[in-house]
C-alpha cells in the first residue's frame, strides 16, 4: 500500500484520545483541558469544547455518531451530543484512563485507575466495579455482550454487560508487560448488522473486500510448498503457516488483538484461548485498532510511525513516519483514510492507496487479495483458487501453466499440477530467494523477465541472469506473445513510440515500427499480421506489421485486445464504452466501464477497478455488417464466435437466398432446423444430377420461407407451372391453384378436387369432403369418413351404387356396418359381393345362430366356422352341455371330450355325483363315436366310463343318505345299492367316492334288514378306515350291538341266479356275478335288485339283423293257459306284460337247454344260441341293447314272464316297469341318461 498525507494539524500536545465517525467528517482530539473538534475535509478547527478541569485523556464516539464521550484527569466523564453540547457528567474516584461505547446498546464503559463504570441512557446512575489493577484500555465485542479490560499488570479481564468477570487471561511475563491497547476485530457479520444502510456507499476497496468475503467459502486454499532443500527461513515460514490455520479457523469468531509493552502483539479468542503465537515487535506499542471490516490492523508507538498489519499479524508496511511517539491511530469508518496523533501534538491524516496487483493470460486471471494472498480465477469456468501467503505480494505474472509471485525478499514460481486446461491446482516449482526492484514482472515457460525503467533482464528460474536488453526510452508496456518453451517472444512498447519484438533466447531486439506518440497498450492479432496500439492520446492505431502501413485508427481508447479466434476482430475500451470493430466496418459500441484486457471468442475480459469480469458480447452487429455486403463466409466466421439463435437463423436465411448453400447448411445445423436442412440436401442432390436452374432453387427457398406468390412466379418463369399448382393445392389456396390448371386436363382437375376434399376433411367439414371424394372417384376415403362419423344411410347409398366387382370399397362398407351394429346392411353387402365366408363370420360375430345354421346347412363347408364358435359361445355362457354337443356336431371330438372331462371333474370335486354319472355316460358315448378310428383304445375307455357312470350314479344315493337328514329310499333299495357299490369297488376307488360312507350305509341297512353277518363284516371293515367324527359314535355303538345278533343273514335277502338257480351270498368276492356259473347279474338301475334276465350270445355267422329277423319270426307256442302275454313296443321302451299270473315256460323250450353248463369249472361259459333257438324265442321275451358300431348288440332273455321289465332305448339301462314309469313322471326323463320322453331315439 502507498500512503499519501492528506492533512496535518499542530497542537500543543495530543493525548490518547482520537475518535472519528462517518455521518459528518469530524475529528475529536483530546487536548489538555479541551476537546477540539476538527473538520477532516480541510483540517480546520470547528470548536474547542470546555468542561474538564484537567487534562483530557480519552474520547470515544458512539456507533451511530449521535454522542461522544470524553474522560479526563479530573476524574470526570462528559457525554456530548453531535451538536457539540454537553448533556451529562459523572465522576470516578480516580482519573479516567479510557472510555468505550457498546456498539449495539450504546452503553458507555468508563475506566479509571481503580475501577470501571457502566452507564446507559436508560439508567439514572452509573454502576461501578472495582478492578485489581490500573485499567489502561478497554474494548467491546462486536455483539456488545462482553467488555475486555487491559490492565497495567498484564492481565486481561473480560466482563459481561453487568460488569461480572467471565474470563481472566493471565499471560506469561505479564508483570513486566503492561497492556497498553486492545481491540476486538469487527467481524463482517456484525459490520453488516451495524451498517446495512451504508452498503451502497462502500468504497472501491470495500467493494473488493465484500466480493472476497462472499466468495471465501468457495475458494479453495493452496499453501506454498517449496522443494525439500529448505533453509531456516522456510521452516519459520512453515511455522507461520501453521499459525495461520488458527486464524482461518477462528476468523468468524470474536478475536481480540492485544498490544503490550513487552513489545508483543497477541490474539485471543473470547474464551481466553490464545490464537497462534505472540508476534514480536521492535517497539513499544501505544495503540492498536482495526479497519472497519477487520481486514487490516493499525499499530503505532515508540517507533514514531504507524505500521499496517494484516488481520493475522503480518506486517505489510509503514504509514507515515513521525518525529515523536504515536499515541493513537484510527481508520476512518468504511474508507482508506487513517488519522494518527503524536506526542508532539501533531495530527496527521493519511489516505492509503491499495494498487491493483494482477496478471492475465488468456482465460486465467491472478490478482492479489488481502495484500498477502493470490487468487487465480478461471474466467470461463468461474473457478477460483486461493494461494495463501505470509508476506506482502508485490508483483504477479501468469503465463500458460506458470505463475510468478514477487514478495519483498523472494519470487515464487508455481506450475499447474496437470496439463488439463481446466485444472486449477498449483504447486511450487522454483523459488528465487533474492530481493528485486522492478516496475513490471513477466514470466515465461523457463524464465522471469524483470522490467526496470529502460532495462529488461531475463532470469532463469534459479535466479541466474541470462540476458539483458537496454532500451532507448522508458518501457511502458510489455506482453508475452507466445512461442516455444525457452524461446518465447515479447512485445514491448516504449514511451518514445517505438514497438519492439524480443525473443528471450536472442540478445537482439527487433523493431517492428515506430510512431510519434508514446505507447500505452498494444496487442498483436492471432495470425501476427496486424498490430493494435493505444497511444498517450487515447487513440487506437492498427498497423500492418509487414508493410508498416496504418490501416485505420479510432479515438477514445485506453486499452485494446485482438480476438484470439478471429483475425479481423478487435475491441477497445474508453470513455465508458466498449467498441468492437470487424474488418473495415464501422465500430459497434455498447456501454461498459473498465479496461479491456482480453478478447476470446464472444467473451471480453474487462478489468473494472479491482474486479475482473468476463462479459459475453453477442457478435450480432459485425455479423450483420458482413451480411449487408453478402460476405456469407466471413459472416459465418463471426457468428461462430457467439450470436443468438435468431442471428443464426438470419444468417442461414440470407445465405440460402443468396444460394450459398454450404454456409446456409452450417448455419441451419447450428439451430437444428431439420426442415431447411432437408431442403438444402434435396437441392444438393438435384445439382449432382445435373440440375442447375437457380430460379427453380430460389423458388423452392421462397416456398419454404412462406413467400408463396414470389415462388409461384419463379415456378412459372422456369416453366414448372405444375409445381405452383401442387404448392397452392397443398396450401389449400385453391383459387390461386386454378390459375395454374392446364386447359382440359382431367387428371389435374381430379387431383385438385381430391386435395380440396382433403382440406374439407381437415377443417371438420366431412359432408362436403365426402361429396368431393365421390365426385373425384375416391370411394375409399368417402367410405372412411362416412363410417367414422356413423352415417349409415350414406354408406348404404354408396354400397348400393357401387358395382359388385369393386370388392375393396364394398368390404369396407360391410366393415363399417358391422362396427356400427347394423348387421342387416352388412349381410346385404356381403351377399352383393358374394363373400359367403364373410357372411358366415358376420352371423357368428353377431350371434345370429339361426341364420348361421341355415347357411351351414346349404353350404356344409362352413360347418366348422359355425358350430365351433357356437360351442365356444355356449361354453362362455355356462351352457357346457350344449357346448359339448355343438363341438360334437362340428366334428371337434377332442374339444367335445375336453369339455366333458372338465365338466365331469368339476362335478366330482363339487360332489355332484349324479351329474358326474351323466357326464361319464356322455364321455363313454363320445368314445364310442370315436371308436371307428381308434377301436381298441376307445372301446376300453367306453367300458371304463360306462362303469364309472354306474358307480357315480349309485354313489349319488349313498352320499345323499349320509349327508342329508332324511332319505326317500327304502332300506332294501339302500341295502342293494351299497352292496352293488361295494362289489364294484373291488379293484380301485374312483375320485370322490368314500368307502366309509358305503360301508356305513351297508352296515346300517344290513342290521335293519337282518343281514347280521354282512353288517358285522361292514363294521369290521370300518374299524380299519378313518371314520369321520360325526360317524364315530354310531359306528362304535353299532359294532358293539351287532355282536348280540346271530351270525347269519336273512334268507329273504339272499340273491338268486336265474341261470343256475343258485343262492349267492350277500358278500361275494367275485363281485356282481354268480359264484356258481359266473353269469353276470343284471340289475335294475333304480332299485338295484337282480333282474330275471339272462344274457345270451349269437352263434358265429349270425348277424344282428338276422337274429332280430329270426326272433321276429316266432312260431305260436302252445301253453295250457293260452296266450296271456301282451307285448308293447314304443320308441321309449320295450315292455312285456302278463295278463294272467300263471305263466309256465314250456319244458321243451330250446333256450332252457342252453342254460346248462359244466359244473366245477371256474371259467364263465356264456349262453350261445343258434338260429333254431332264436326262431323259437318269443319277441316279447327278448330285450336287445342296440349299440352302435363297432359294438355288437347285446341280447337278454326274460326268465320270469310275470315281471315286467323296461329298457331305456338311449342308455340301455334296465328297470322294473313300474319304477321306470314313476321316475319318468317325476323327472320327465330317464334317471340315468336324462333322455327326455319327447326325444326321438337316434
Amino acid at each position: 500500500p502507498r500512503a499519501e498525507l492528506a492533512r496535518r494539524a499542530a497542537c500543543k500536545r495530543c493525548r490518547d484520545g482520537c475518535a472519528d465517525r462517518t455521518p459528518v467528517l469530524i475529528l475529536n482530539i483530546s487536548f489538555w483541558l479541551f476537546v477540539q473538534v476538527y473538520d477532516t475535509s480541510d483540517g480546520t478547527l470547528i470548536q474547542p469544547l470546555k468542561g474538564h478541569k484537567d487534562t483530557v485523556y480519552c474520547v470515544a464516539y458512539a456507533k451511530d455518531g449521535k454522542r461522544f464521550a470524553s474522560g479526563s484527569a479530573d476524574k470526570s466523564v462528559i457525554i456530548w451530543t453531535s451538536k457539540l453540547e454537553g448533556i451529562l457528567k459523572y465522576t470516578h474516584n480516580d482519573s479516567i484512563q479510557c472510555v468505550s461505547y457498546n456498539p449495539l446498546t450504546h452503553q458507555l464503559a468508563s475506566c479509571s485507575s481503580s475501577d470501571f463504570g457502566l452507564w446507559s441512557p436508560e439508567q439514572k446512575s452509573v454502576s461501578k466495579h472495582k478492578a485489581g489493577s490500573k485499567i489502561t484500555c478497554c474494548s467491546w465485542t462486536n455483539d456488545g455482550q462482553y467488555l475486555a479490560l487491559g490492565m497495567f499488570n498484564g492481565v486481561i479481564s473480560i466482563r459481561n454487560k453487568n460488569g461480572d468477570e467471565k474470563v481472566k487471561i493471565e499471560r506469561t511475563g505479564a508483570a513486566s508487560s503492561p497492556i497498553w491497547s486492545i481491540c476486538w476485530n469487527p467481524s463482517s457479520r456484525w459490520e453488516k448488522f451495524w451498517s446495512r444502510a451504508d452498503e451502497e456507499e462502500e468504497s472501491d476497496n470495500g467493494h473488493l473486500e465484500k466480493s472476497d468475503n462472499s466468495q471465501l467459502e468457495e475458494i479453495p486454499e493452496l499453501k506454498p510448498n517449496p522443494d525439500s532443500g529448505q533453509d531456516n527461513e522456510e521452516k519459520i515460514e512453515d511455522n507461520e503457516k501453521e499459525e495461520a490455520k488458527h486464524f482461518d479457523l477462528d476468523e468468524r469468531n470474536d478475536t481480540l488483538a492485544v498490544a503490550d509493552w513487552g513489545q508483543r502483539l497477541s490474539f485471543y479468542q473470547l474464551s481466553g484461548k490464545q490464537i497462534g503465537k505472540d508476534r514480536m515487535l521492535t517497539f513499544d506499542p501505544c495503540c492498536v485498532s482495526y479497519f472497519t471490516k477487520g481486514e487490516y490492523i493499525l499499530l503505532g508507538g515508540s517507533d514514531k510511525q504507524v505500521s499496517l498489519f494484516t488481520k493475522d499479524g503480518v506486517r505489510l508496511g509503514t504509514i507515515g513516519e513521525q518525529s515523536s511517539w504515536v499515541w493513537t491511530c484510527k481508520a476512518k469508518p468504511d474508507s482508506n483514510y487513517v488519522v494518527m496523533g503524536c506526542q508532539d501534538g501533531t495530527i496527521s491524516f493519511y489516505q492509503l492507496i491499495f494498487s491493483t496487483v494482477h496478471g492475465l493470460y488468456k482465460d486465467r486471471y491472478a490478482y492479489r487479495d488481502n495484500m498477502t494472498d493470490v487468487i487465480v480465477q478461471h474466467l470461463i469456468t468461474e473457478q477460483k483458487v486461493r494461494i495463501k501467503g505470509r508476506e506482502l505480494v508485490k508483483k504477479i505474472a501468469i503465463y500458460k501453466n506458470r505463475l510468478a509471485i514477487q514478495m519483498p525478499e523472494k519470487i515464487l514460481i508455481y506450475e499447474l499440477y496437470s496439463d488439463d486446461s481446466s485444472d486449477m491446482y498449483y504447486r511450487v516449482k522454483e523459488k528465487i530467494v533474492k530481493k528485486f526492484e522492478c516496475n513490471l514482472l513477466v514470466v515465461c515457460s523457463d524464465h522471469i523477465i524483470l522490467c526496470q525503467e529502460k532495462r529488461l533482464q531475463c532470469l532463469s528460474f534459479s535466479g541466474v541472469k541470462e540476458r539483458e536488453w537496454l532500451m532507448e526510452s522508458l518501457i511502458r508496456y510489455i506482453k508475452v506473445i507466445g512461442g516455444p518453451p525457452g524461446r518465447e517472444g515479447l512485445l514491448v512498447g516504449l514511451k518514445n513510440g517505438q514497438i519492439l519484438k524480443i525473443f528471450v533466447d536472442n540478445v537482439f531486439a527487433i523493431v517492428l515500427l515506430k510512431q510519434s506518440t508514446a505507447v500505452r497498450c498494444l496487442d498483436m492479432s492471432a495470425s501476427r499480421n496486424k498490430l493494435a496500439v493505444v497511444d498517450e492520446n487515447d487513440t487506437c492505431l492498427v498497423y500492418d506489421i509487414h508493410t508498416k502501413e496504418l490501416l485505420f485508427q479510432e479515438p477514445n481508447a485506453n486499452s485494446v485486445a485482438w480476438n484470439t479466434q478471429c483475425e479481423d476482430m478487435l475491441c477497445f475500451s474508453g470513455g465508458g464504452y466498449l467498441n468492437i470493430k470487424a474488418g473495415n466496418f464501422p465500430v459497434h459500441q455498447q456501454k461498459l466501464q473498465g479496461f479491456v484486457v482480453g478478447y476470446n471468442g464472444s467473451k471480453i475480459f474487462c478489468l473494472h477497478v479491482f474486479s475482473m469480469s468476463a462479459v459475453e458480447v453477442p457478435q450480432s452487429a459485425p455479423m450483420y455488417q458482413y451480411l449487408e455486403r453478402k460476405m456469407f463466409k466471413e459472416a459465418y466466421q463471426i457468428a461462430c464466435l457467439g450470436v443468438t439463435d435468431a442471428d443464426w437463423r438470419e444468417l442461414a436465411m440470407e445465405a440460402l437466398e443468396g444460394l450459398e448453400f454450404e454456409t446456409a447448411k452450417k448455419a441451419f445445423t447450428r439451430i437444428r432446423d431439420l426442415r431447411y436442412l432437408e431442403l438444402i440436401s434435396s437441392i444438393e442432390e438435384r445439382k449432382k444430377h445435373g440440375e442447375n436452374l437457380n430460379e427453380l432453387f430460389l423458388a423452392d427457398v421462397y416456398a419454404y420461407q412462406g413467400k408463396f406468390h414470389e415462388a409461384a412466379k419463379l415456378y412459372k418463369k422456369s416453366g414448372h407451372e405444375s409445381l405452383a399448382l401442387d404448392m397452392y393445392s397443398d396450401l389449400r389456396m385453391f383459387d390461386y391453384a386454378k390459375d395454374f390448371l392446364r386447359s382440359g386436363d382431367p387428371k389435374d382437375t381430379k387431383m385438385l378436387i381430391k386435395k380440396q376434399a382433403d382440406w374439407a376433411k381437415n377443417i371438420n367439414e366431412p359432408k362436403a369432403a365426402v361429396e368431393m371424394y365421390l365426385s373425384a372417384g375416391e370411394h375409399m376415403k368417402a367410405i372412411e369418413i362416412s363410417g367414422d362419423h356413423g352415417w349409415v344411410d350414406m354408406l348404404i347409398e354408396i354400397a348400393r351404387k357401387l358395382d359388385k366387382a369393386e370388392r375393396e370399397p364394398l368390404s369396407k362398407c360391410a366393415f363399417y356396418f358391422k362396427k356400427l351394429n347394423n348387421p342387416g346392411y352388412a349381410a346385404e353387402t356381403y351377399m352383393k359381393v358374394g363373400d359367403l365366408k364373410a357372411l358366415v363370420s358376420l352371423h357368428v360375430e353377431t350371434h345370429r345362430w339361426e341364420e348361421a345354421f341355415a347357411l351351414s346347412e346349404k353350404h356344409p363347408e362352413f360347418k366348422d366356422e359355425v358350430y365351433v364358435p357356437y360351442a365356444q359361445w355356449l361354453a362362455e355362457n355356462d351352457r357346457f352341455e350344449e357346448a359339448q354337443k355343438a363341438f360334437h356336431k362340428a366334428g371337434r371330438q377332442r374339444e367335445a371330450v375336453r369339455v366333458l372331462e372338465q365338466l365331469t371333474h368339476n362335478a366330482v370335486v363339487e360332489s355332484r355325483f349324479n351329474d358326474a354319472a351323466y357326464y361319464y355316460w356322455m364321455l363313454s358315448m363320445q368314445c364310442l363315436d370315436i371308436a371307428q378310428e381308434q377301436k381298441t383304445e376307445m372301446l376300453q375307455k367306453f367300458h371304463h366310463f360306462q362303469q364309472l357312470a354306474e358307480v357315480y350314479h349309485v354313489y349319488h344315493y349313498i352320499q345323499r343318505y349320509t349327508e342329508e337328514p332324511f332319505s326317500f329310499h327304502l332300506p332294501e333299495t339302500l341295502f342293494n345299492i351299497s352292496r352293488f357299490l361295494l362289489h364294484s369297488l373291488t379293484k380301485e376307488t374312483p375320485l370322490g367316492i368314500s368307502k366309509v360312507n358305503t360301508l356305513f350305509t351297508l352296515a346300517k341297512q344290513s342290521k335293519a334288514l337282518g343281514a347280521y353277518k354282512l353288517a358285522r363284516h361292514a363294521y369290521d371293515k370300518l374299524q380299519g378306515l378313518q371314520i369321520p367324527a360325526r360317524f364315530q359314535k354310531s359306528v362304535e355303538l353299532g359294532s358293539l350291538t351287532i355282536r348280540s345278533k346271530p351270525f347269519h343273514d336273512s334268507e329273504e335277502l339272499v340273491p338268486l341266479c336265474y341261470r343256475c338257480s343258485t343262492n349267492n351270498p350277500l358278500l361275494n368276492n367275485l363281485g356282481n356275478v354268480c359264484i356258481n356259473c359266473r353269469q353276470p347279474f343284471v340289475f335294475s338301475a333304480s332299485s338295484y335288485e337282480v333282474l330275471h334276465l339272462v344274457e345270451f350270445y349269437l352263434e358265429d355267422g349270425i348277424t344282428d339283423e338276422e337274429a332280430v329277423s329270426l326272433i321276429d319270426l316266432e312260431a305260436p307256442r302252445l301253453n295250457r293257459s293260452g296266450n296271456k302275454w301282451q307285448e308293447m313296443m314304443s320308441d321309449d321302451a320295450q315292455s312285456l306284460r302278463l295278463n294272467d299270473s300263471a305263466v309256465i315256460i314250456e319244458d321243451d323250450d330250446p333256450f332252457t337247454a342252453k342254460l346248462s353248463f359244466e359244473q366245477g369249472s371256474s371259467e364263465f361259459v356264456p349262453v350261445v344260441v343258434n338260429r333254431a333257438v332264436l326262431q323259437s324265442m318269443s319277441r316279447r321275451d327278448v330285450l336287445i341293447k342296440r349299440w352302435p358300431k363297432p359294438l355288437r348288440w347285446q341280447y337278454y332273455r326274460s326268465l320270469l314272464p310275470d315281471a315286467s321289465i323296461t329298457m331305456c332305448p338311449s342308455c340301455f339301462q334296465m328297470f322294473h316297469t313300474e319304477d321306470y314309469e314313476l321316475l319318468v313322471l317325476q323327472h320327465n326323463c330317464c334317471p340315468f341318461c336324462r333322455r327326455r320322453i319327447d326325444e326321438s331315439n337316434q
